[in-house]
Formats: structure tokens, C-alpha cells, sequence
């Protein structure tokens, strides 16, 4: 699958350490970019039913770390919102 960046590019970005890969900041960071990725796919292809299920799979584990984020670091969850532009609280 292409990718609209490099991890450390986004996470740059996001004002990450490019190395940090496992943090929830970041792993939410990444999940954002391949859900785009796959969001512009699947709306090109309709009938593509197996991109359809893996891009509702990546939207689950990222509404995962979003909650757990929320809960643990409300203000790094409010940062990475606006920086993302996903969501509301």
C-alpha cells in the first residue's frame, strides 16, 4: 500500500520524535494516514468489499487509542485532535 508520507515525516509533523513509533500519539498518527490513504482508495474502487473491512478494522484499533489516550492524557489527546483534525470531543 503507498502511503501519503514517510513515518518519520508525519510524525515530524505531529511533533513526535521520529523514533517513537510506539507511542499512542504516534501509532494514532500513522493509523490517520493509512485510514486517508484507504478512505481515497475506497472511493475510487466500490466493489473493493476486502479494503473496505481492513479500513473499518484500522478505524476500531485507532477509536481504541483514541479512547485509551483520552483517559491517560487528556491534553496530549486534545493536541493531536486539532493537529489531526478527526474529531471532536
Amino acid at each position: 500500500m503507498k502511503y501519503s508520507k514517510e513515518t518519520s515525516t508525519l510524525l515530524q509533523d505531529a511533533n513526535l520524535d521520529a523514533k517513537d513509533v510506539g507511542s499512542s500519539e504516534a501509532q494514532i498518527t500513522l493509523l490517520t494516514d493509512r485510514i486517508r490513504s484507504l478512505t481515497e482508495h475506497v472511493k475510487m474502487h466500490k466493489k473493493d468489499v476486502h479494503s473496505k473491512h481492513g479500513l473499518v478494522k484500522l478505524v476500531s484499533q485507532r477509536k481504541k487509542l483514541l479512547k485509551y489516550l483520552r483517559k491517560t492524557k487528556l491534553d496530549s489527546f486534545d493536541e493531536l485532535i486539532k493537529k489531526l483534525s478527526i474529531r471532536g470531543r
